[in-house]
């Protein structure tokens, strides 16, 4: 799926995603929006600046990839290339830097070298990012890639997930260490493990407080104190302020 495109029908674009942006700014009710699933080739410049001053639609977009190797994308048949990426990373950090930034990548496309993995993995590494979406790329049948010579073997493919999933943590963390300190707003889920819950920020820190069935489903003022070693950021009772 790729909201991007949006407003496509029969071929023809007929509205664009940034109209339904719009409108959905004015909706009464709903105080959460996240862009999630937009190709950079289609998150305008002027869908960065709107978010960027919207009251609903949070400082967070998720926003694939698949690969760092410009080689690699055109075999992909992307509608991209990683020059593109970076300057959408680099127009929301320059407008929001507090902004989340979650990528989808894929590892093991046919034909993809060590030189193109290790591209991939250098690329992502200097961007400004906060998590990854790591996916080992498995043949599905009926498509052009299933047909590709120059098979990454399955180990190979394994071995450069796993040094993705690291990148990914370490992205993370650096992410959360930023916004300690900060107060943000948390919407608690229902989701309690060993008598905490957990929730997201706005700009999708995953954060975890002790348990109130009060807050659930309510958005909160809070303190980010530290990092557990879940790797959540710990709020304390105290700092969890009715919004």
């Amino acid at each position: 799926m790729n909201i991007g495109d949006y407003g496509i029908i029969d071929g023809t674009r007929k509205n664009r995603f940034l109209d339904l942006v719009q409108v959905l700014d004015n909706v009464e009710g709903i105080e959460r929006f996240r862009i999630s699933s937009i190709e950079p080739n289609l998150l305008s410049n002027e869908i960065i600046e709107f978010v960027a001053q919207s009251q609903r639609f949070v400082p967070h977009f998720h926003i694939p990839l698949q690969s760092g190797s410009n080689k690699i994308l055109r075999q992909m048949r992307r509608r991209y290339l990683r020059e593109l990426y970076a300057d959408r990373v680099q127009k929301i950090k320059t407008l929001m830097p507090h902004c989340g930034i979650g990528v989808d990548v894929i590892v093991g496309f046919p034909g993809e070298t060590e030189e193109d993995f290790l591209d991939t993995y250098q690329f992502l590494n200097e961007l400004p990012i906060s998590y990854l979406h790591v996916f080992t790329y498995s043949e599905r049948t009926n498509t052009p890639a299933a047909e590709m010579s120059e098979v990454v073997p399955m180990k190979v493919r394994q071995q450069r997930s796993k040094m993705l999933r690291t990148l990914s943590e370490k992205k993370k963390r650096k992410f959360y260490e930023e916004n300690l300190g900060s107060t943000a707003t948390v919407l608690f889920e229902e989701d309690v493990e060993e008598g905490r819950m957990h929730g997201f920020t706005e700009n999708y820190v995953r954060v975890s407080a002790p348990y109130d069935p009060l807050l659930i489903n309510e958005l909160q003022f809070a303190h980010l104190e530290e990092i557990a070693e879940n790797g959540c950021v710990t709020v304390s009772p105290a700092s969890v302020l009715a919004s």
